[in-house]
């Protein structure tokens, strides 16, 4: 029953064992759990290494912000597989009020940048997903096609609980349902997504200059971001 019960590092090596269920981690011998004590076992032989490469990294103590895998894969047992629709409804969710239909409408310059940068992103979903959403300038809630909402809905219905779990990270940290299929479908380079879902912020800075703090914030919520799109991939490796 090896797992979270301490903080101190009681085990020599972490493995990985083949079941039939999928791909067992083990500390020393015995089953790795979750903190609500769900075995860990994982889809993929490459999620299962990298949680055993990330308890193999662990010096003295326990420290769970070193090991993003580890903690995903939690989220995955723990959660996502117990309320599974649930988290997909409310991610899909995202699309009725997507940050990439909500436009500015001054000054001027910051909307053509946004229909430059953003366009192009929705005539991707358009295309690929089937699902044309409609941007629209200010802030005021716009109501979306409800047969473009279901085909997303189904979409992100369709997802494992590992993928979802890793999706609702990349959904939930650009406030895009649209960038999260982008960042999952491989569309651009995954920093360059990121920096889609921070246009506003970007255009604030050089209007304003940076304020170190929300600087630094946002430099933690990129690096989620980049790693929920790794983790998304050890599901198809």
């Amino acid at each position: 029953m090896a797992g979270w019960n301490t903080k101190k590092k009681f085990w020599k090596d972490a493995t990985v064992s083949e079941t039939e269920a999928g791909f067992a981690v083990l500390l020393d011998g015995r089953g790795l759990k979750t903190p609500a004590k769900t075995p860990v076992v994982a889809p993929t032989k490459a999620i299962a290494d990298a949680i055993a490469a990330e308890w193999d990294a662990q010096v003295d103590e326990i420290d769970p912000l070193s090991m993003p895998v580890t903690r995903w894969v939690n989220a995955a047992l723990d959660k996502v597989a117990l309320q599974h629709a649930e988290v997909a409804d409310m991610l899909a969710e995202y699309g009725g009020t997507d940050l990439l239909c909500y436009r500015a409408d001054n000054p001027q310059e910051l909307a053509q940048r946004q229909a430059e940068l953003w366009d192009p992103i929705l005539d991707w979903a358009a295309d690929t997903l089937d699902a044309r959403l409609i941007p629209v300038q200010g802030v005021m809630f716009q109501t979306q096609d409800a047969n473009t909402l279901e085909r997303l809905r189904q979409r992100t219905h369709r997802f494992s609980n590992f993928e979802l779990a890793a999706f609702h990270d990349l959904v939930s940290l650009s406030g895009s349902l649209i960038l999260g299929f982008a960042a999952v479908e491989k569309l651009r380079p995954n920093e360059e997504l990121w920096s889609l879902s921070r246009l506003d912020e970007r255009w604030q800075e050089e209007q304003w200059g940076r304020d170190d703090e929300a600087h630094e914030l946002a430099e933690i919520k990129k690096a989620a971001f980049l790693q929920a799109q790794k983790n998304f991939e050890l599901c198809r490796v």
